[in-house]
């Protein structure tokens, strides 16, 4: 296999220490068995014929693995991968000067490709599909079309809110795979590499718990890891056992399920000041302080998951979870409530 991805892996946007937690292989990925066995045929598929990739569109929450992912698969076909974001190609000018930097086989990841304008779409679909690029040079009567033959290469994208990608972009990927959130089990094998790779001291109890708290997501599970690390060096003799970690993400405010300051917060805002709800998303979010994105994106779908929260047309509703959790008895109207 060339060196190539190998120094485009150490040229992506993060740094050195986090890619270095990042498994280069399927190999070393835990979790999402269904996705990687999907990416292991098609690669395999793809080196015997001697072809290039299908476009690849990635979805899920954030965390999950999407860009790792992409590395693996540029690094199984042998080829390069160059690294932008949707928000980031404002014009023509700039998806052009990507594509035609591109080679034969290389991968083009786009992260958050929902943030793509409408425009830049118009400009990608015949990129994807016949490999050419038309671009308005100049304007008004100076103005004229100049076509760009490009290399065949590969489109993976990447998104947080699949719902937000247009009809026709989406059609045009050869295979859409979406990643769901880990199981405890899954975070602690994670854990344990993570921590290997760090030099940490850990047993299997201590990673259990970090994984427990980890929200089904390995980016928190390595944060945590680096944050327990730190109380362990400091106050616990450099190794982390399960009373270690217990201590360190109380500390954190991060209770035995995974939930941290700002989902009490909003559990509590409910049931006390709404009286469990219904209520509309600005109007928790103006109650506890916080941007209503960030609930909507950041806390709420880990509270959904767990049964805490549920979203109806009228507003958000407590759950009876909820209610269990703070301590509460459940309004007379629970019944009307959580149908």
């Amino acid at each position: 296999m060339s060196d190539q991805p190998l120094r485009q892996l150490a040229d992506a946007p993060d740094t050195p220490f986090d890619v270095s937690l990042r498994p280069p292989v399927f190999s070393e990925f835990t979790g999402q068995a269904k996705v990687c066995e999907q990416l292991n045929i098609m690669v395999e598929a793809a080196k015997q014929r001697g072809d290039v990739l299908e476009h690849i569109l990635l979805s899920g929450p954030p965390g999950l693995g999407k860009t790792t992912l992409a590395h693996i698969v540029a690094n199984a076909m042998g080829v390069a991968i160059k690294n932008t974001s949707g928000p980031t190609i404002e014009k023509a000018g700039d998806l052009a000067g990507l594509l035609t930097t591109l080679e034969r086989g290389d991968v083009l990841f786009i992260d958050e490709i929902h943030a793509l304008s409408r425009v830049i779409e118009e400009y990608l679909y015949p990129a994807m599909e016949d490999y050419k690029l038309d671009i308005i040079i100049d304007q008004g009567p100076n103005a004229r079309s100049v076509r760009l033959n490009l290399p065949k290469f590969t489109l993976i994208g990447a998104t947080t809110r699949a719902g937000m990608i247009s009809a026709p972009l989406r059609s045009r990927f050869g295979l859409p795979l979406r990643l769901d959130y880990y199981t405890a089990d899954q975070l602690q094998s994670i854990i344990l590499r993570s921590a290997g790779l760090m030099s940490v001291e850990i047993d299997e109890p201590g990673a259990l718990e970090i994984a427990a708290r980890s929200r089904g997501t390995p980016r928190i599970a390595n944060n945590l890891l680096r944050w327990t690390r730190d109380f362990a060096q400091v106050r616990a003799g450099s190794k982390i056992t399960r009373d270690v970690a217990d201590a360190a993400l109380g500390m954190r405010d991060i209770d035995s399920e995974g939930l941290d300051e700002t989902d009490k917060r909003i559990l509590e805002a409910l049931v006390h000041k709404f009286a469990g709800g219904p209520v509309g998303l600005s109007s928790l979010a103006v109650a506890i302080g916080e941007d209503a994105g960030t609930l909507e994106d950041v806390n709420e779908p880990y509270l959904i998951m767990q049964g805490y929260l549920k979203r109806t047309p009228q507003g958000r509703v407590a759950m009876p979870s909820t209610y269990k959790k703070l301590g509460v008895a459940p309004p007379d109207r629970a019944g009307e409530l959580f149908a």
